[in-house]
């Protein structure tokens, strides 16, 4: 049998690996490594909340969350300067309190098209602006090469992503995945029905048929920026699924989450972006959870292409940006700190007048981390990301 078709049915016999023990022998004490992909370009400020600047709350009417407080619904004060969004204090605070997750600010690529395709490309490439690479390779899988771990490789993803590309015979393990428009045919319906025979009928018809075209565009176009990743509601099955074939026999895992392109509608503390990254932060405790405790030999990493502009627009959401917050978490991550090179955040320090800048370059940060994770030598680390300068942030 095949190793892909033989995953497909392992997939499909979850208790098998609950029951039966470890299926495959694995190295002990070598580190786990997952790359999770937040395609779309998430608003990092629905995470990481700046909120001793006014500049913040002046640029974001509707948007800001909450200062720190003794209420419940409050944002969760992290240091001086920044705070823990309201959202995430289930599963991502008792992580920080242990010291296994950690935030970097001010990350991202030196790419600056906005686009998100040429920027996830950029990043999942690895490589810089020189010529002369092999520009169809990734970067996990020169890592996988360099630590002579192709076997140990495994996407789960429906189709094998740039990250993993020039790698060999890196299998790819589908996830299920969908989104939905906010109302289904039934509910417009009756919604339509209600106010039939008043004076807002055609108001209201007129209205909801816009509603149907709009949630149609915007669904066409956070599913063309997620590439085909899966949704995170409902996340926490998937990742205890990875957590499952990872503990068993694989070592470098990568998975992408779509849904985070949010021109429209973004919302405040308990909005749409809110609830989608709680459902991420509780597919990452489940993970966690899951992975007993080889947690402990374990660092996940979650990027994503690029941030949103610092200011909300006109339609309650928030459009392209440029710097973001990458997340570290793991048993091996020296956590509980934001790290990295930061800036006040003010008027003055926003890229252009409407971004993050990047002060933490992606290929530097994951380079300093891989070169610590594994003892990688600087030759090593050239070949995953060619001319770049491994920066140390002592995240493990």
């Amino acid at each position: 049998m095949h190793r892909r078709t033989f995953l497909k049915a392992l997939a499909t016999l979850p208790a098998l690996a609950s029951v039966s023990g470890r299926l495959f022998a694995a190295p002990v004490g070598t580190p786990y490594f997952l790359l999770v992909f937040l395609r779309g370009g998430y608003d990092c400020n629905h995470l990481l909340v700046p909120y001793a600047s006014d500049f913040y709350y002046q640029a974001r009417p509707t948007l800001a969350l909450p200062r720190p407080s003794d209420n419940a619904d409050a944002s969760l004060r992290l240091d001086d300067h920044w705070a823990l969004a309201p959202s995430l204090r289930e599963h991502y605070a008792p992580m920080y309190r242990k010291r296994q997750l950690a935030f970097v600010p001010f990350a991202g690529t030196g790419d600056l098209s906005r686009s998100h395709f040429e920027t996830q490309d950029h990043i999942e490439r690895g490589f810089g602006t020189g010529a002369g690479h092999d520009q169809r390779s990734g970067f996990m899988a020169r890592l996988a090469g360099v630590l002579d771990e192709r076997g140990q490789a495994i996407a789960f993803t429906r189709s094998l992503p740039l990250s993993f590309e020039g790698g060999g015979d890196i299998p790819n393990l589908a996830l299920s995945r969908g989104m939905r428009a906010g109302f289904n045919k039934g509910q417009s319906a009756a919604l339509e029905r209600m106010y039939a025979d008043t004076s807002l009928a055609d108001t209201v018809r007129e209205g909801m048929d816009l509603r149907r075209q709009a949630a149609s565009d915007l669904q066409q176009e956070m599913q063309r920026a997620g590439r085909g990743a899966i949704d995170p509601n409902g996340f926490a099955g998937q990742t205890r699924r990875i957590a499952t074939l990872m503990r068993d026999r694989f070592r470098l895992g990568f998975v992408d989450v779509g849904g985070w392109d949010t021109h429209v509608g973004q919302g405040g503390a308990d909005g749409a972006l809110a609830r989608r990254l709680n459902y991420l932060s509780s597919g990452l405790a489940a993970f966690a959870e899951s992975m007993g405790p080889d947690w402990n030999r374990t660092v996940v990493a979650v990027v994503s292409e690029f941030g949103r502009t610092f200011r909300e627009n006109g339609n309650g959401g928030t459009d392209h940006g440029h710097g973001t917050v990458y997340t570290f978490l793991g048993g091996a991550v020296r956590g509980g700190r934001i790290l990295g090179n930061q800036l006040d955040v003010v008027r003055a320090n926003l890229l252009q007048d409407r971004d993050y800048r990047v002060l933490n370059n992606d290929r530097e940060v994951l380079g300093g981390l891989f070169a610590r994770l594994w003892g990688l030598s600087r030759s090593q680390t050239q070949t995953i990301f060619p001319d770049a300068a491994p920066r140390d942030l002592g995240l493990v």
